[in-house]
Order: C-alpha cells, then sequence, then structure tokens
C-alpha cells in the first residue's frame, strides 16, 4: 500500500501514435499517380489531405464530391462544399465540373468551372490533393 506522502506519477503512454504514410513520394516520382494496377477505368488517389492514401475507384455516369452526407466522394472538411464538384466519366472520358463551391476547383494548378482529365492531372479540391489515374492490367 502506498503511503500518503509519496507522490503518484501518472501512467503515460510513451509510445507513438501509429500514422499513415503512403509508399511511395510524389513529388520525388513525378505523375506517380497516373495508372494504378487494376482492371478499371478511372480513378483518384487522395496525395495529401486528411484522406492521404486513398483511392476511389470511379463508375460510369456521374459522381459527386462534397463533404454533404450525400456525396460519393466524402471530403470532410469545412475548406470543401457540401457540393463541391461532379466527376462524371463516359467511356474513356472523364470529366470535372465545379458546382459553384466556394473555394473554387483547382486542374493543374488552375482554377476551373470544367475540364475534361486526363491521367496524372492534379485536382485541388479545399485541402485535398488528388491525381487522376487510369487502371492497367
Amino acid at each position: 500500500m502506498a503511503r500518503h506522502d509519496e507522490q503518484r506519477t501518472p501512467d503515460v503512454e510513451r509510445d507513438p501514435t501509429i500514422t499513415f504514410t503512403p509508399e511511395h513520394d510524389a513529388t520525388a516520382s513525378g505523375a506517380s499517380g497516373s495508372s494504378v494496377a487494376g482492371a478499371f477505368g478511372w480513378a483518384l488517389i487522395v496525395e495529401t489531405g486528411p484522406q492521404a492514401g486513398l483511392t476511389y475507384v470511379l463508375a460510369e455516369g456521374d459522381t459527386l464530391v462534397g463533404r454533404g452526407s450525400d456525396c460519393d466522394i466524402f471530403l470532410g472538411d469545412v475548406t470543401v462544399s457540401r457540393h463541391h464538384a461532379l466527376l462524371n466519366v463516359d467511356g474513356d472520358a472523364l470529366r470535372l465540373r465545379d458546382l459553384g463551391s466556394t473555394n473554387g476547383t483547382y486542374v493543374n494548378g488552375s482554377w476551373v468551372d470544367a475540364f475534361a482529365l486526363s491521367a496524372g492531372d492534379e485536382i485541388i479540391i479545399g485541402k485535398f490533393h488528388l491525381v487522376v489515374a487510369r487502371g492497367t492490367i
């Protein structure tokens, strides 16, 4: 039993918090996200931001991007509008349209309202940096 005059040291966790680090460094390899292994058409790779490392495979048709609960791609940050952008896959074509977002949508460093995307294009939505990729077999 501890004496009342002894000070007790609280237990402190000494292990570091576990963090996720992507396997590749996008800055060192250039357009590293331009292709992804797998039999599918288009994908978005989250390079930086709160969801770094995630890959979203895009289905044919429309994909709603934003922080609203009804969005197909949820980007949970106040820098993203509830309904921020719309991606449309139509065969081999991928198009992006900004939906009147507050902070805008950028492709390859330029503010855009609409854009025909290609593999390797970089999209900035709020704090999120996404890279467009094509599936390979």
